[in-house]
């Protein structure tokens, strides 16, 4: 069982920077970021394939979102930098041990979800 705890999330003008980590998973896990937004489904962000596997990101955020990991830690972050008012939403890390690198960016490929952290952009 892998419990999964996010922090960072928060208010930042547009343009501004915050850093999200995702605390519980290891390095045998695939770990990906999701988020939603009011009245909207849920988003693939970037995910991290298991034992240093292959990145990927959501076409939204390539350039502006980085995910990383410190394995030592069972840490993974998103670093999120040139935010904008539609990156506003409910982010959620996620992890699974089985999962595809087709599969990488489908909710439903993952078994583990923390709680969630709000991020606020304002314009």
């Amino acid at each position: 069982q892998v419990q999964l705890i996010e922090s960072g999330g928060g208010l930042v003008q547009a343009g501004g920077s915050l850093r999200l980590s995702c605390a519980g998973a290891g390095r045998s896990y695939s770990v990906a970021w999701f988020r939603q937004a009011p009245g909207k489904e849920r988003e693939f962000v970037a995910a991290s394939k298991a034992f240093g596997g292959s990145i990927f990101y959501g076409d939204s955020v390539k350039g502006r979102f980085t995910i990383s990991r410190d394995n030592a830690k069972n840490m993974v972050f998103l670093q999120m930098n040139s935010l904008k008012p539609e990156d506003t939403a409910v982010y959620s890390c996620a992890a699974g041990q089985t999962v595809i690198q087709s599969s990488l960016g489908r909710a439903s490929a993952y078994n583990y979800w923390g709680q969630g952290t709000q991020v606020t952009v304002s314009s």
